[in-house]
């Protein structure tokens, strides 16, 4: 499955999620777990909070990235919930997608009154 088809079944996992949990509201984790545990029933492989080692200039940094979900090692899940989306969610993602080399991040933002208003796709080279 390349990023685009994963990119489908995490959009419909998303709103699903969304759908079942009764909508905006919930702490962003709350999303996240339920996101992370609609994905695997479906047999795709989770990374969840991992810690991403950064490295500045040759250092390994003590603090790791920790990204919300990496979704079969091609697809970067930053999950937001908040009211008010903010343009800087996408440069995060897009930051991500750059420290690891992968090519596509999907930012969800369960805040929304409707899930789909606040998927925003991320491509690096993709």
């Amino acid at each position: 499955m390349n990023e685009n088809e994963l990119s489908k079944v995490i959009v419909s996992s998303a709103i699903e999620v969304h759908r079942t949990l009764g909508g905006p509201g919930l702490l962003e984790s709350v999303y996240e777990e339920a996101l992370a545990w609609e994905l695997s029933q479906l047999g795709l492989k989770i990374q969840r909070q991992e810690p991403l080692p950064i490295r500045y200039k040759g250092q390994l940094l003590a603090t790791p990235l920790r990204i919300d979900l990496i979704i079969n090692e091609l697809v970067i899940v930053e999950c937001k919930s908040t009211s008010k989306y903010a343009e800087v969610f996408e440069a995060q993602a897009l930051t991500y997608l750059r420290l690891t080399g992968l090519r596509l991040a999907i930012v969800i933002n369960f805040g929304e009154r409707f899930v789909k208003d606040g998927i925003h796709r991320v491509v690096n080279d993709l």
